[in-house]
């Protein structure tokens, strides 16, 4: 553990606790893909199938439960709840996410680390969280209406692998043999998914106006 991974793990959840304000509290999923949250609901249920068999800490424990369970929450807020649902814009939603899940297991059973199911599905994790965001940047980029507990959570979801980025170069000056190429290679292809993102919300931070992405 170092400062630039505790914070990049507390960027996470902050982007999730933002996310789960703005459904919880405002009643609202407007912005929201709901594409992205099924894609990250597959991503942590496939990262962490050693949460009942591998201990490591309680610290690491407690962060997998937490991101699990709020991801099947916010998935089940936005199809089932019944107000939170009805703000979900489903026309514009329309990114067919399922094109990516299978040429991530592809490229997992083809490019990892070491051929056991558990390996190949964490391998598989990395991949889909490196593009899960995508359908989230496509439905920002229809509506071009990103309110402002949206325009954090995206934000804060492209921090956590910037600082995690951080994270990976400390480890490799600081400890012996730390490599990790494909883990390294997902996160910075997640990172620059967010760099359009990160443009338009630095204009509208510096200038004081509404976040807008071009269409």
């Amino acid at each position: 553990m170092n400062i630039f991974r505790f914070a990049g793990d507390m960027t996470h959840l902050a982007s999730v606790l933002v996310l789960l304000l703005k459904i919880h509290t405002i009643k609202s999923c407007a912005g929201i893909s709901l594409k992205t949250q099924e894609l990250y609901a597959l991503v942590f249920a496939t990262r962490y199938l050693d949460l009942f068999t591998d201990y490591i800490s309680l610290y690491n424990t407690l962060m997998k439960l937490i991101f699990l369970g709020s991801s099947f929450s916010i998935v089940w807020y936005i199809r089932y709840h019944k107000i939170v649902r009805r703000s979900y814009d489903k026309d514009q939603d329309t990114f067919r996410h399922y094109f990516l899940v299978l040429p991530c297991l592809l490229l997992a059973l083809l490019i990892n680390e070491k051929f056991t199911f558990k390996e190949v599905m964490w391998t598989f994790s990395l991949y889909l969280e490196a593009v899960a965001i995508l359908p989230q940047l496509v439905l920002l980029q229809r509506t071009r209406n990103i309110d402002n507990l949206t325009g954090q959570y995206v934000f804060l979801l492209g921090a956590y692998r910037a600082l995690y980025i951080l994270n990976w170069i400390y480890r490799y000056f600081t400890e012996p043999h730390y490599v990790h190429w494909i883990t390294w290679i997902s996160g910075l292809v997640q990172t620059l998914l967010y760099a359009d993102f990160f443009y338009y919300y630095f204009q509208s931070w510096k200038n004081n106006v509404k976040l807008e992405l071009p269409a």
